[in-house]
């Protein structure tokens, strides 16, 4: 007797089993996203040598580029691309952004832009102490090209003065992109 009660609920518990492996369902979701403003920024060369042609004391001149993905936000979104000399020219007795050997002397720069956002209107003077916008973004800015991105350049001016000594110099530039 225990033996086919045993039989019988081992049957039952198989039957039960095979009964759960036929079965057919359907599953439904939602899927959301939330979708945030966002920036991204490749600087195109990693070193942009400043070179001098033409008469004597000529300003160096070079240019960096700038691949940007933007996206601000549609109600009061903004962004922006800035820059900052985070480490001055060394080694010393050449060109000096925190201090210059004569007045005047600037590393300046100019700004172009092809897509989406605002190039800086004019020559601005590249700074240690704070950050100089190169490219602003208004309300609802979106990369005009995807997925390559827009560009922009930045394009430099040092002033060539008489007071450098000899040799070769070198500044690090730190490019920032933002976007709320």
């Amino acid at each position: 007797m225990k033996k086919t009660a045993t039989t019988i609920a081992a049957l039952l518990l198989t039957a039960a089993l095979a009964h759960a492996q036929l079965g057919s369902g359907t599953g439904t979701t939602t899927v959301s996203v939330t979708v945030g403003a966002e920036a991204a920024l490749n600087v195109s060369n990693s070193s942009t040598p400043l070179t001098s042609s033409g008469t004597n004391f000529t300003n160096f001149t070079g240019s960096t580029g700038l691949t940007y993905f933007i996206r601000t936000s549609q109600s009061s979104g903004s962004g922006s691309v800035t820059l900052k000399v985070t480490s001055d020219f060394s080694p010393a007795n050449g060109p000096s952004v925190t201090t210059p050997p004569s007045t005047g002397d600037k590393l300046a720069y100019t700004c172009s832009v092809s897509g989406t956002g605002t190039a800086c209107s004019s020559s601005q003077t590249a700074s240690t102490g704070s950050s100089t916008t190169v490219i602003t973004f208004g309300v609802d800015n979106h990369t005009t090209t995807f997925p390559g991105g827009d560009t922009a350049t930045a394009s430099w001016t040092l002033t060539n003065d008489p007071k450098y000594k000899t040799g070769s110099y070198t500044a690090t530039v730190t490019f920032t992109i933002s976007a709320s």
